[in-house]
């Protein structure tokens, strides 16, 4: 049956996890499974989202593949390799509620720390490789439990002060690989059923479209706007998610 209102909300939040991918939006691409969640259960909606992404990152991997720092992707996949087992491991004692706040927590205080003059004095030095898996595991473990790997992925690169294209290539290159190793688990979770894989399929050309307009516009903003929107926006979705965590776990209003 034909629901206006589910229609409308899925096809919002994967046009924005497009835009997303294409590296426009930073990370307010982590808010589709959370207004996914709005009209299917969280867990459903992290597994419909995961073949929606894969056909994304196809197309932004292929976009940006030859404007990558390499160096960050070494730097980070072995701890989000370590990531996604632990969540793997713990998919059934984590709520998604949990994993939200501590991350919009952890986001919040990354924005606020952007802002101080420390911040300023660090931005552009070579990434440190414990501080690298340190965040690569944690983007890992929240990418597993709810597509929401963006955030901890940023604290990292963000600060390296990436022209935009780079930005976006690493961005993909390393989602991409994330979101394939969640296949396997994905899978012998239950997550990847008829129901979600037909969801994903109607989904899909959304989602691509959402990566083309923003590869569109990725080439035609400047740096200064680029971060100065990305902070921003991350900034209003650490409040956001705060917001969605602690009322799911503490039940307010």
């Amino acid at each position: 049956m034909f629901d206006p209102y589910f229609v409308t909300i899925a096809a919002i939040a994967v046009l924005i996890v497009g835009l997303s991918k294409a590296g426009l939006l930073g990370s307010l691409g982590m808010v589709g499974v959370p207004l996914l969640s709005l009209v299917m259960p969280a867990r459903d909606a992290a597994g419909m989202m995961l073949p929606v992404l894969l056909a994304m990152d196809i197309i932004a991997v292929w976009t940006y593949r030859k404007e990558v720092d390499w160096r960050i992707i070494r730097i980070m996949l072995p701890g989000a390799a370590i990531g996604t087992i632990a969540g793997w491991v713990l998919w059934s004692f984590v709520s998604d509620d949990a994993v939200l706040l501590f991350v919009g927590v952890v986001t919040l205080l990354f924005i606020l720390d952007a802002i101080l003059p420390l911040r300023k004095k660090l931005e552009g030095l070579h990434p440190s490789k414990p501080w690298g898996v340190f965040w690569g595991g944690f983007a890992g473990f929240t990418s597993f439990i709810s597509h929401t790997g963006g955030p901890p992925f940023q604290i990292y690169v963000l600060p390296q002060r990436l022209s935009p294209a780079i930005y976006a290539g690493t961005t993909a290159v390393f989602f991409a690989i994330v979101n394939t190793a969640k296949l396997v688990p994905y899978f012998f979770l239950g997550q990847l059923n008829l129901h979600n894989l037909t969801l994903s399929a109607s989904l899909i050309p959304v989602g691509l479209a959402g990566v083309l307009i923003g590869v569109w516009l990725v080439r035609r903003i400047s740096m200064v706007w680029f971060y100065r929107i990305a902070y921003w926006l991350v900034f209003i979705l650490s409040l956001y998610i705060i917001w969605k965590g602690a009322t799911g776990l503490f039940g307010g209003a």
